[in-house]
């Protein structure tokens, strides 16, 4: 019988399954409304396993769910194992909630693709992998995940494979997911080395003394770790490179823009809800050796809060609708990992939820736009469109208005927990994140005024061009708003982006919700700021969004074009293509060029004709010794008996 907590995973799974027999017999839009109910079951269940554990006390909210034992070798035993705590579980609820919206969305927005069914497959499947990656008890089996959301994500971006934008996007992805990996692997073969275990409990019990509270329900304190304290950084360190790979931090962060050659869709799953997360759930959840490792806490936080400053800067330069909220997505990133790295941890997960809701909304609102100019995505060719699809536009802005941090929508609370608990690590990471603060309420209301203010500029982009016969977004006549199908998801975000603040309201610690719900994972972690500073840091956070959108709005509510203030170097994301050329493109392609002159044509082939050559010369003297003439052949016979005769009598003498 199939375990209560495995049904979150197992809906997933199952329309993955029921899509690959029957999709392309149900076809559109029979197998898009499979596997949207598929991900609705997973919705439903975390539901009632929230529920579940909402009727349990505080340290009782944690339970393992043992299904079978995968790896049973000498001392290393795996077992598929299901962790519910309120960790796991927040992360299945806004997992599985928002991939039900982008699910129905895609149904609209994919209709007519002739390879429709494949897509919800690759979307079951993902959404799979990222269940088991957040609702896994052991390292193996959230690296299972990890792969899973990996792989599903280099077929989603390279879904429109003709193109070799696309092709080369989704292997570049792929490539630099890799690089995070290896960290991933080391990590766990340190941790096996020093614990023998592999489980998230059993780590965690084994790090520290009896007497350091640890893991799942324990208080983080000061405490002496077990481990050497090299040996705990180096296991933080490496698991932040597999992290900086899966969430796209600096200097791993342009495969993250270059993913947008994927549908819409995918864009909205892969960078708002689900496998760019990984990497911040991952380090929340090893918080037990992230509080003994302060070297770690600081690289984390560093590298954070540069990749926030960095990917807002490129940002106010991209013409591209969907890039703009690409290196949005990277700059939101590094600050979940500048609330992970101050050890503000509920604040980072608070953010990552937000995040999830309104840049969720952002991306579907982008495909809308983009479905209705006939597939066109530059931002300098639109403008006015407010005029033609005003629930776009509403819910549009309300993003932009939560991510802004604009009060009292709710990235305003949650960026400003992360920042207080920045400013509790150092006034500098506090000012850099502030300033970033600042560079996103200016990009993203550039964007906003370039797409749905001032006068249309599409009139010169020819919108009954027929559009791409793959997708069958082409249209004639003016922009409109799109299905129903496409539409409910965007009101329903925009909702959530509106409300979720009031998950984690500051001041008050009885509307504190999430951090109370979080408490058995993280403990209890008291920012050291009076509440008079909190409320001048939340003044000044406001100001801060506000300041933001002023400056946008002063600029682009009537130019449309200012290439002074969009340089180069930020189109060109500081420059970061030309390092990778140069450093690992080029140098890798020597390689491989002297490795193929050198290794392979003179060593490999050489070898191997030599070998060929020797045969055939060794061939050609033993055909002599074939002349044909019997008394040859008698008279080797015989020399040779009378040798192993002389062996013999030799031997026995």
């Amino acid at each position: 019988m199939l375990h209560s907590l495995a049904y979150i995973p197992g809906f997933a799974l199952a329309g993955f399954v029921i899509v690959l027999l029957v999709g392309s017999r149900l076809g559109d839009p029979k197998a898009g409304w499979v596997a949207t109910l598929a991900i609705a079951g997973s919705f439903v269940c975390s539901v009632l396993t929230f529920s579940g554990l909402m009727g349990r006390t505080s340290t009782g909210r944690s339970y393992v769910e043992t299904l079978f034992t995968w790896i049973p070798v000498g001392s290393l035993h795996v077992t598929v194992s299901l962790l519910a705590d309120p960790l796991s579980i927040t992360m299945a609820l806004f997992v599985t909630g928002v991939s039900t919206l982008i699910h129905l969305y895609a149904i609209g927005y994919m209709k007519r693709d002739r390879d429709f069914s494949k897509f919800f497959l690759y979307f079951n499947l993902f959404v799979f992998s990222m269940l088991m990656l957040v609702l896994s008890d052991n390292f193996v089996l959230t690296f299972l995940g990890w792969e899973g959301v990996g792989a599903c994500s280099y077929f989603l971006i390279s879904y429109f494979f003709e193109r070799p934008s696309a092709a080369t996007a989704g292997k570049f992805a792929f490539i630099v997911n890799r690089i995070g990996d290896f960290g991933f692997l080391m990590a766990m073969f340190l941790l096996f080395d020093h614990t023998r275990t592999l489980s998230y409990q059993g780590v965690f019990s084994k790090t520290a003394p009896p007497s350091c509270p640890s893991g799942p329900g324990g208080t983080l304190g000061h405490c002496v770790a077990q481990l050497s304290s090299g040996t705990l950084e180096a296991v933080c360190l490496l698991l932040f490179l597999g992290a900086v790979g899966k969430s796209a931090q600096l200097p791993l962060s342009l495969w993250l823009a270059d993913a947008m050659e994927g549908p819409t869709p995918v864009s909205a799953l892969i960078h708002a809800a689900t496998m760019v997360t990984a990497g911040v759930y991952l380090m929340a959840r090893v918080s037990p050796l992230l509080h003994l490792a302060p070297v770690a806490s600081w690289v984390i936080a560093i590298v954070g809060v540069t990749t926030a400053f960095v990917a807002a800067t490129i940002g106010t330069s991209q013409d591209d609708i969907k890039k703009v909220l690409a290196y949005s997505t990277v700059s939101q990133l590094g600050y979940m990992m500048l609330g992970v790295g101050s050890g503000a941890y509920v604040a980072a997960i608070f953010l990552m939820v937000t995040h999830a809701f309104y840049k969720a909304l952002l991306f579907l609102g982008s495909g809308s736009v983009i479905h209705a100019m006939g597939d066109e995505q530059d931002i300098k060719k639109m403008g006015g469109l407010r005029r033609y699809m005003p629930i776009t536009s509403v819910t549009f802005i309300i993003g932009w208005l939560s991510i802004a941090g604009v009060p009292p929508f709710s990235g305003f609370w949650s960026k400003g927990d992360v920042l207080d608990g920045a400013y509790t690590k150092s006034p500098i990471l506090w000012a850099v994140g502030a300033v970033t603060a600042i560079l996103t309420a200016y990009y993203m209301g550039r964007e906003v005024y370039l797409v749905f203010f001032g006068e249309p500029r599409f009139k010169e982009v020819a919108l009954n061009h027929g559009g791409d016969a793959s997708t069958g977004h082409g249209h004639g006549g003016e922009p409109h708003e799109p299905t129903w199908h496409m539409w409910v998801p965007l009101v329903v975000l925009a909702f959530l982006a509106v409300v979720a603040g009031l998950l984690n309201l500051p001041f008050t610690s009885g509307l504190g919700y999430l951090e109370h719900w979080l408490t058995p994972v993280f403990g209890t972690t008291h920012l050291a700021l009076s509440t008079s500073a909190k409320w001048l840091l939340a003044g000044s956070d406001a100001v801060l969004a506000l300041a933001g959108v002023a400056i946008a709005w002063s600029i682009w509510r009537r130019a449309w074009d200012r290439p002074e203030l969009e340089p180069n170097f930020l189109r060109s994301s500081w420059g970061l293509y030309k390092v990778y050329e140069y450093l690992v493109s080029k140098p890798a392609q020597a390689f491989a060029n002297f490795a193929q002159a050198t290794v392979e044509t003179r060593i490999i082939d050489g070898t191997v004709n030599a070998t060929g050559g020797l045969v055939a010369w060794t061939g050609l003297r033993l055909r002599k010794l074939q002349s044909g003439y019997v008394r040859n052949y008698a008279l080797a016979i015989a020399l040779g008996m009378a040798g192993v005769l002389i062996y013999l009598v030799v031997r026995a003498g």
